[in-house]
């Protein structure tokens, strides 16, 4: 099985939007929120091109129903996730991250 691993900057980010849901939105929205992120998860993994390419030869996949998109490369180990970008955020904020692995 393909391993998916979250740099250190997106895992900041899951944990920071998750706690958000939870204290606006309540507990069943951040568990919505958590279902979209494992589902964006899984097809990266099983379908590592199945994201929309970005720049530093990055894809992107929507979770679905919310604005944020993780953004992966295929690595030889798995899936490297560089970040759970917002969609109304800068775009690209998350470049320079893309030399860590």
């Amino acid at each position: 099985m393909t391993r998916v691993r979250f740099i250190p900057q997106a895992d900041a980010e899951v944990a920071w939007e998750t706690r958000y849901y939870r204290r606006e939105a309540g507990p069943t929205v951040a568990q919505r929120f958590v279902r979209a992120l494992e589902e964006a998860t899984r097809l990266a993994r099983e379908f590592p091109d199945a994201g929309s390419p970005g720049t530093e030869n990055t894809r992107h996949i929507q979770l679905k129903g919310f604005p944020f998109s993780i953004v992966y490369r295929r690595v030889p180990e798995g899936i490297l996730v560089f970040a759970l970008a917002a969609n109304a955020r800068e775009p690209r904020y998350w470049v320079p991250r893309t030399t860590q692995g």
